[in-house]
């Protein structure tokens, strides 16, 4: 349960920041932290490197650590961490109850193109799993995925009704901790613009890619078709040696 307590400062962290409660933008030491959520070191110490590695915060030696302002000032939607967190995780609620309503769960054969991107024999199955995302029941994201059978052969209606990568961590004890994304937009199709409330002529945002466990085992490919309004992203990059 180590990783979940870690999450756990994370979130409260990063409402604590998004609510302004840092005037001065500087966050406490890692023991006033470890003192006041009554964790270990380590799990501190570990929230607020990932919460480093995505930007939102930097350690300045010698003097603390710090917000960054760009992060504040960007409004940016949607920021995957890299570890364990479901999608929805990975974007700015506010203090809107995310939610997830199951369009459609199956099982299929997967085609070439799966086949070789999810490395399965051509005899293998996959769960096909449509779902729609929601803030406050408004919907923003419509997520089409597939999951091998032989990887989570156990999945269920009741399962895909909520976080699969929560689940895989809390029952499974495994972790989602790599993905390789692609993102673009593309003119939004019919269904686009009755699931995601839009007009024939706004867009769509497109997140596609591969999801690894953490023994390397692709785990899904998951397709993702956002509201345009919700492509909005940070990115932190770190530059070492020279030219």
């Amino acid at each position: 349960m180590a990783d979940l307590v870690y999450q756990n400062i994370m979130a409260d962290l990063k409402k604590a920041i998004n609510a302004g409660q840092f005037p001065s933008m500087k966050l406490p030491d890692e023991r006033t932290l470890t003192e006041h959520y009554q964790v270990s070191r380590s799990s501190v110490k570990r929230a607020l490197n990932v919460m480093a590695n995505q930007g939102i915060i930097f350690k300045k030696r010698g003097s603390g650590t710090f917000i960054n302002p760009l992060y504040l000032k960007s409004g940016s939607f949607f920021n995957y961490s890299g570890s364990n967190l479901g999608i929805t995780d990975s974007f700015k609620a506010g203090n809107r109850k995310p939610g997830i309503k199951l369009l459609d769960f199956q099982v299929i054969k997967p085609n070439e193109e799966l086949q070789r991107d999810l490395f399965l024999k051509p005899d293998d199955f996959v769960y096909q799993i449509k779902r729609l995302r929601l803030f406050d029941q408004e919907p923003f994201m419509i997520e089409t995925g597939f999951i091998p059978i032989k990887v989570m052969p156990e999945l269920s209606e009741k399962i895909v009704s909520g976080s699969i990568f929560n689940y895989l961590e809390t029952e499974k004890n495994q972790e989602v901790t790599k993905a390789f994304l692609s993102i673009f937009a593309e003119p939004s199709t019919s269904d686009d613009q009755a699931q995601l409330q839009l007009t024939p002529t706004q867009p769509v945002g497109i997140m596609e890619g591969i999801f690894f466990l953490d023994d390397g085992t692709p785990f899904e490919f998951s397709t993702m078709r956002l509201h345009y309004q919700y492509m909005k992203y940070n990115t932190f990059v770190s530059v070492s040696g020279r030219e």
